[in-house]
Order: structure tokens, then sequence, then C-alpha cells
């Protein structure tokens, strides 16, 4: 991922950070599965694994932004050398969230299973857009280490399939507690279960977004999708 300086010692700092990075990225979509099979078995064990998994993900995103307080502030970067070492910053920071929003996801399927409602609501709809959220954080941290720009645009188009998801999923709750008002409880478990799925794509899409900064100097935040992919050519 990066590039070679004079200095041996600031390429071993540049490497080990990004080797971090990557591997929060990977203990954070450890949490994901645990917590999408949690919802598909209704696993208690399951959720709770994603909720001792979240300590590990904190202390890691502190430690990380520890060593980078400390590689900025000794070596100066300027130019793609501050531009990856903020890159990495906001990815670290995007994992992390992207972990608690797992961990929202494990809490709410222990209180669906508390209430006793799990088997009568949809909840297998969201287990389709829970495995395309997972896909994406994979693929967006495969296209960071990469610096892949082509993946990241189309990590971004495919945040929209996440988003359609979500809105037919709540369209399709909404009739449920219309029907039968004792799953209203539940059913906006559920709902709080989707939205921490729709945020984990999200996430993943400002991963994306980092990739286009960090390769082009560029930032694509809050653009149209012309405008991103004219930035690329």
């Amino acid at each position: 991922m990066t590039e070679k300086h004079l200095s041996s010692q600031f390429d071993s700092e540049l490497n080990n950070i990004s080797a971090r990075v990557m591997e929060l990225g990977g203990l954070v979509e450890s949490q994901i599965r645990q917590a999408v099979y949690a919802l598909s078995q209704f696993s208690v064990e399951a959720a709770s694994q994603v909720e001792s998994i979240e300590l590990r993900v904190n202390m890691m995103e502190v430690e990380i932004d520890h060593e980078l307080s400390s590689i900025i502030a000794r070596r100066q970067p300027t130019a793609r050398d501050l531009r990856l070492l903020i890159a990495f910053s906001k990815a670290t920071a995007n994992l992390e969230r992207m972990g608690d929003e797992a961990t929202k996801m494990a809490r709410m399927v222990k209180s669906i299973i508390e209430s006793g409602a799990a088997r009568s609501l949809p909840s297998s709809d969201l287990r389709v857009a829970a495995d395309l959220a997972s896909g994406l954080l994979r693929k967006a941290l495969d296209a960071f280490a990469r610096l892949d720009t082509k993946a990241a645009v189309a990590i971004l188009k495919e945040d929209d399939l996440i988003d359609q998801e979500f809105d037919g999923f709540v369209r399709k709750l909404i009739t449920y507690m219309m029907e039968d008002p004792r799953t209203i409880s539940a059913s906006l478990d559920l709902l709080f279960l989707a939205k921490a799925i729709e945020r984990i794509g999200d996430h993943s899409k400002n991963v994306a977004e980092l990739i286009i900064y960090l390769v082009k100097g560029k930032d694509v935040r809050h653009t149209t999708m012309d405008e991103i992919e004219s930035a690329l050519l």
C-alpha cells in the first residue's frame, strides 16, 4: 500500500499502521459475521460473542490513534503521506463505528429472543441486507489495501442496494404492526436492527470514499456519482 521513502524506519511505521488497520477491519468483519449469524439462528451465544469482541475493537482504535498521533508528531508528513495517515485515522473511526453497529445488532437480537416473538416476524428479510453489508465491508477492506478506485466506485453503488432493502423492510414492518399491535415492541427492535445494518453499509461507503481521496487527493463526500466518476478520469 505504501511507497518507499528515504527513511526505511518511516516505511516500517507506515506498513505497521497499515497492517494494524487491516487487523482491526478483520476483527470488525468477524463481529458483523457473528451478528448476522445471531440474527439468522436467533443465537444468544453468538450475540454475546459480538459484545465481547467490542472491547477488543475499542482498544485497538485507541492504540491505532495513539500510533498515528506519534507518527504525525515525529515525521511531520506532507502531501500524500499526510493523506495516507489521515485516511488511516478516518478508516479506523469508521471501522470502530461499524463495530458499534454490530454490537447494537447483537443486543437487538437478544431483545427479540427475550420477547418470544422471534419466529413470527420477517427477520429473514433482514438477512439479505445483513449479508450485503458484511460483503460490502469485505470489499471495502480489500479495495483499501489495494488502493483500487474502481472497486471503490462499485462499493458506492452497491451501498444503494442496502438502502433499498432497508426502505422495503420498513414498509413491511409497518404492515405487521398495523395488522397485529402485539408485534409492535419486537418490530421496533427489528427496525433498530435494520438501521444498524444500513449504517454498516454507510461506513463501508465512507471507507470507499477515503480510497478516492487518498489516490486522487479529492474529497468526494456529498457529491453525485457522476461527479465521483469524473474525478477519476
